[in-house]
């Protein structure tokens, strides 16, 4: 699952991963998120850290306390790509941290990563 508010961003992060064999589902923020999470349960969330109504790491958070939820992989992928944001970020329980701009390369690999566990 794809968390970012930008269009832009969501769609070419959406079509990286279909493109690399994935199936992938949307949200527009962390609100919207939770609520799909609960539905399809996906093995693994690419969010944005800036977002309306509820940002990256509370998600983060209420997806890694949640025993539900716990164990989806969760990349956070965000333009906020200092070390104490990186740090930050897996401090929430992110697996991987990811700054934009990325390579496209990293992050389908990352994540396949994250998928073969």
């Amino acid at each position: 699952m794809v968390v970012e508010d930008s269009v832009t961003q969501r769609e070419m992060i959406s079509n990286l991963l279909r493109e690399s064999g994935l199936k992938v589902a949307v949200a527009s923020d962390g609100v919207e998120a939770l609520e799909q999470v609960q539905q399809i349960s996906p093995d693994l969330v690419v969010l944005d850290i800036v977002m309306p109504r509820m940002n990256g790491y509370e998600l983060c958070r209420r997806l890694k306390s949640d025993p539900k939820t716990q164990k989806i992989a969760i990349v956070m992928c965000s333009s906020k790509g200092e070390e104490f944001d990186r740090y930050w970020g897996m401090k929430q329980g992110a697996d991987a941290y990811i700054a934009k701009p990325f390579q496209p390369t990293e992050l389908v690999g990352t994540v396949k990563q994250l998928l073969r566990g």
